[in-house]
Order: C-alpha cells, then sequence, then structure tokens
C-alpha cells in the first residue's frame, strides 16, 4: 500500500461566474511561469496559504522554478504557520523522504497527525500506514485502523481498501467480512484497481455479500481492462467455462496470453488456447498484441 502525495486542491477555475484561484488555474493548465508570478505576488502581500503551498509545491517539483526542496520546505512551512493542513501533508512527505530536510520518520509521522487532526485525509491515510509498517513508529495496527477509517469516511481508496484488508484479517479490529467487502466495494468502485479485484473475489464467493458471479465477471473485467494481471486470469477462466459471463474460449485464450506476458501462468488456460482451432489461436493471439500495444 502506496503512501500518498500531496494532493493539493482549490477552488475551480472553470465555474461560470465564480471567483477561482487565478494561479491554480494557471498551474492546472501548464503556465508554471504565471502561477508562480501570481502565488508569489499574494503571498507578499499577506497571508495566503493557499498561495504559499502552491509555491511549495512548484519549488518540489521543479515546475516554472528551478528545482529546489529547501526553498519548497520554506514555503510549506509558511503555509503551514498560516494554517494549511495540506502544507503539514506535504512537509511530512518531505520529512519522510528527506527532500529539504534530514529524513525522520517520527517527525514525518507528527507533521501527518498534525494535518490529519486538521482534516487532512491523505496526512491519515499516511499516518496509519506508519503504524501499520511499524518501523521508526510503534508497530500498532489498532491506530492504522483508526487512522484508515477517518481517511476512508472522506473517500480516500486506498485507506478504504487497507481497512478493508484489515477487518478481513481481524488485524487491529474486530474480523467482520461484511465490513470488509462494504470497504473493499467503496474502494472499488472509486477505481482502486487491487481493490475491484479483492471485491470481485469476494462476489464470486459469496464473501460477506451476496454471491453474484455475473457482478464479479464485470468486476473482474475492469480490473483486467486497467492492467492487472490477476484479473486478466481470473476473467480468462470465467470466460472459458461461462461463469458469470458467456462462455467464450477465444477471449479467454486472449486474456490469458495478455496475463502470461506478465508473468502469471495457468496450465489450464494453457490447455484451453492448445485445443482452440488455429484460426481461433491465432485470433486470439492478435486481440492480446493488440491488448498489450494498447491499441484495443
Amino acid at each position: 500500500m502506496p503512501l500518498l502525495g500531496l494532493q493539493i486542491s482549490y477552488p475551480s477555475l472553470d465555474t461560470p461566474g465564480g471567483s477561482g484561484d487565478l494561479a491554480y488555474g494557471a498551474y492546472q493548465r501548464g503556465y508554471y511561469v504565471s502561477a508562480f508570478n501570481e502565488a508569489l505576488k499574494r503571498a507578499r502581500a499577506g497571508t495566503d496559504p493557499a498561495a504559499m503551498t502552491l509555491l511549495g509545491e512548484l519549488y518540489s517539483e521543479g515546475l516554472g522554478v528551478p528545482l529546489d526542496p529547501k526553498k519548497a520546505i520554506e514555503w510549506y512551512r509558511k503555509a503551514a504557520d498560516a494554517g494549511s493542513s495540506g502544507a503539514l501533508f506535504a512537509l511530512g512527505n518531505m520529512t519522510l523522504a528527506g527532500r529539504g530536510v534530514p529524513m525522520d520518520e517520527v517527525a514525518a509521522a507528527q507533521l501527518f497527525r498534525q494535518a490529519a487532526e486538521k482534516g487532512n485525509a491523505g496526512a491519515a491515510y499516511n499516518l496509519g500506514l506508519l503504524y501499520l509498517q511499524g518501523r521508526k513508529v510503534p508497530k500498532e495496527p489498532s491506530e492504522a485502523a483508526r487512522w484508515f477509517e477517518i481517511a476512508a469516511a472522506k473517500d480516500v481508496e486506498d485507506a478504504q481498501y487497507a481497512l478493508g484488508v484489515l477487518l478481513k484479517e481481524g488485524n487491529g479490529v474486530d474480523k467482520d467480512v461484511a465490513a470488509a467487502a462494504r470497504m473493499m466495494g467503496a474502494a472499488a468502485r472509486l477505481g482502486h484497481v487491487t481493490a475491484q479485484v479483492e471485491f470481485a473475489i469476494m462476489q464470486f464467493n459469496g464473501t460477506g455479500v451476496p454471491k453474484d458471479e455475473a457482478a464479479a465477471a464485470a468486476m473482474f473485467r475492469k480490473a483486467a481492462l486497467a492492467g492487472n494481471a490477476i484479473a486478466q486470469n481470473r476473467y480468462a477462466r470465467l470466460l472459458a467455462v461461462g461463469r458469470g459471463v458467456p462462455e467464450d474460449k477465444t477471449k479467454a485464450a486472449a486474456w490469458h496470453l495478455l496475463a502470461k506476458s506478465r508473468g502469471l501462468g495457468d496450465p489450464m488456460l494453457d490447455d484451453v488456447v492448445a485445443k482452440l482451432p488455429e484460426a481461433d489461436r491465432k485470433k486470439a493471439q492478435a486481440q492480446a498484441a493488440r491488448w498489450e500495444s494498447g491499441r484495443s
């Protein structure tokens, strides 16, 4: 489960009749020098945490200005002092990575906690992950679950997936397969590919949710289209035997070949490919090649 990076957000410039953020509007369009100039003007004019956070982001990524982690830290600190939870989140990420400041996981956790207590969902998730990993921060699955739950309630899909795993395993929380399925389903609907695979398995087996092979097949297909080899394999198996989806051995072979090209073999599906008529086997190979090259 990966850490989340900074996700700054400002009022949309494109809202009809709205008073959007000009600096961030320029940033969204890739006009980074204009974004920098507008943000700097506002930051110098007074306490403007949004502008200061954007300046930190520009220096952190080297957008419109030379890459300078130390200057990024300076602007993030100013924004944090002015009340920005996003800047605290960014400081936590940079402290964890040792960018512009010495690497310090404990200090990063403290920054994530401050940001999370101000309502920053990404920081809550990252803090939970540090408690789950238990490196410099003590390993406390129950504390990890608490912070994941806070982030999950704000639709952080990684947090929903992480909490789903803990609920499924009974790690740090009471085991609750139905609640785990709800979390996996929520993350899956938001596009979390690994959660889509886990939720599809739960749907297929009726684990924590009513058994629904057709819904499982559709979810496997969605994750397969996103490039997940496990989903490609499972969807191929369903196509091969016609469970949850009409039987189609040629399509099954194509998905299997794609999964196999990613290192996931399957002797049963090798046999399906071997038994296809030559014309269908070539069709499957061509389809897999098109998918592989992104021309599907």
